[in-house]
């Protein structure tokens, strides 16, 4: 059988690709697409209609029905970084600029500042942050497992001012000589307390998700909670790990008092529910015995 590829925007004919069977997948035509001339593999988007969703690199040509003579689409997704460099870069940032600002305030404010007493929430608050982010760094070199292995390039621009930029905003706040810290120290025990419990509440996600995909596979499965009871989330959640991550936010949040600490938590829920959404949309689309009483990332809300 033979099937057309088509420029996505014009629909100008690119090439034909002949001697294809209905067992050749979409990652068997990239690679042909690649030898007649044109991008590697992993800058073609593939789809059945031009503005369509990209096709998996699996699917075969007899699963989405395209016959002979049938046209695909091609976008071209430009320049392409794996994603373990972008979150390795992502996630070193934000350790490095935080310890930055706290381990150089006459740098920062001046040298006044280097003779001031700090209190015990902003000591907390440097290693809640560090933690946070060594934990992420760690997690990318031995945790994750990535159904993509590269995302567009000009993506680690806008990833890394994002985390960069808010890691300078919080951390100038928490750490200049005239902030006033909470009034007890209660409320810095609970923020502290919600903080380190969401932390090992979002590990232990992240390591159930880990071990429902095999290595070197694309599988998908329903995740279901397992032995830890910080798993027990995903009763009522798809997506505990954004869950989990809004809560640690939140919880530092508390503990600090700080309102640019709130803006980046705001921020963060913000851009996670979106993704969770469409996450759980996805899994209930895929899955039709997909638990009902599940929501995207708020237990019982949203």
């Amino acid at each position: 059988m033979e099937v057309e590829i088509l420029d996505a925007k014009s629909s100008k004919s690119l090439t034909k690709i002949p001697d294809l069977t209905s067992a050749n997948t979409i990652g068997d035509i990239k690679h042909i697409f690649k030898n007649v001339g044109r991008c590697s593999e992993v800058r073609q988007s593939l789809r059945l209609e031009p503005k369509g969703k990209s096709l998996g690199d699996e699917s075969t040509l007899s699963s989405l029905g395209v016959k002979n003579g049938g046209k695909l689409y091609f976008k071209d997704l430009g320049p392409q970084i794996g994603w373990t460099t972008v979150f390795l870069a992502e996630y070193a940032g934000p350790l490095l600029i935080y310890l930055f600002f706290y381990q150089r305030p006459a740098v920062v404010y001046g040298a006044a500042a280097y003779l001031e007493p700090r209190a015990d929430v902003v000591k907390y608050a440097c290693l809640c942050w560090s933690g946070h982010y060594l934990k992420r760094l760690l997690e990318t070199m031995f945790i994750h497992r990535f159904s993509h292995a590269t995302m567009p390039i000009r993506n680690l621009f806008k990833n890394c001012s994002y985390y960069w930029g808010f890691t300078a905003f919080v951390a100038y706040f928490v750490n200049h000589h005239l902030y006033t810290p909470p009034a007890t120290s209660l409320q810095v025990n609970i923020g502290l307390a919600g903080f380190i419990l969401c932390e090992l509440g979002n590990f232990s996600i992240h390591v159930l998700l880990r071990n429902l995909r095999p290595a070197g596979s694309r599988e998908r499965k329903i995740p279901y909670p397992s032995s830890n009871p910080l798993t027990a989330m995903f009763h009522f959640v798809s997506c505990p790990n954004y869950t989990y991550e809004f809560g640690a936010w939140l919880s530092f949040t508390v503990m600090t008092q700080c309102l640019p600490a709130l803006l980046f938590a705001g921020a963060g829920f913000y851009q996670m529910a979106i993704w969770a959404i469409g996450k759980h949309k996805n899994y209930k689309k895929e899955f039709k015995n997909y638990p009902k009483g599940r929501k995207s990332i708020l237990p019982f809300i949203l």
